[in-house]
């Protein structure tokens, strides 16, 4: 036998102790991959119950990614599928607590439905029937504020910013408008986001309205000050 194969062999055998621990006793089998997922409803209580401990400053998860690694090698079974925006401040694996392999992550500034972006989401439902798609926003995101002056003044934005402020200017229009704020702003354009994945994909339309293990779809937003996330 090889010293590469023994040493994958090592890992390997150190990975299942380090997931037993000291008592013995098996990892936590819900966050283990596996042919199996949770419900909608148990994949959204998961992802609220991570925030809460976010919040709080009690999370767990984050810190458990030694032996995670090894688990998730050779495959993977995210229970939620998160389209969010790029911005530095919003790490979902943090914000829900949650491990490597947990989570399938879209990001891109101001979480628009963009065509890469909804292929993503259409491969992780194929391949992982994820429960949940989450569109998460934020506080303060700085592609929608930027939508938002656009629309009132006319102005093109530089090189390719513009597609961003192009795919956001539907769901804030009317708002630019009549003088709506930005926090109305982000929470009007992941709403905007969530049924224009419905109406441009119909892997994820059926996935969300599938007979049995419907896939939900969320819109949620994110605060900056105090780091909750309250579904819309």
């Amino acid at each position: 036998m090889s010293i590469t194969s023994n040493r994958a062999q090592f890992l390997l055998a150190a990975g299942a102790a380090l997931a037993a621990g000291a008592s013995g006793e098996p990892a936590d089998a819900a966050s283990a991959p596996s042919g199996e997922q949770p419900s909608a409803d148990a994949a959204m209580e998961r992802l609220l119950e991570g925030n809460h401990r976010y919040v709080t400053d009690t999370g767990v998860n984050c810190a458990r990614n030694y032996d995670r690694r090894i688990e998730t090698a050779t495959g993977q079974m995210p229970f939620a599928i998160i389209l969010s925006c790029s911005d530095s401040r919003v790490p979902a694996e943090m914000v829900f607590d949650q491990r490597v392999g947990d989570l399938f992550m879209i990001r891109v500034a101001g979480n628009i439905a963009e065509p890469a972006g909804i292929g993503s989401i259409e491969y992780a439902i194929s391949h992982f029937h994820s429960p949940v798609l989450l569109v998460l926003g934020h506080q303060n995101c700085g592609a929608v504020e930027a939508t938002l002056e656009v629309l009132k003044s006319g102005a093109r934005p530089p090189g390719q910013i513009g597609t961003l402020t192009d795919a956001i200017a539907p769901a804030v229009k009317d708002l630019a408008q009549h003088g709506g704020t930005l926090d109305q702003a982000v929470r009007a354009n992941v709403a905007h986001v969530a049924k224009q994945l419905r109406a441009e994909s119909t892997i994820v339309a059926d996935a969300a309205t599938a007979a049995s293990h419907a896939m939900r779809i969320a819109g949620a937003y994110y605060s900056l000050a105090d780091g909750r996330v309250t579904l819309l």
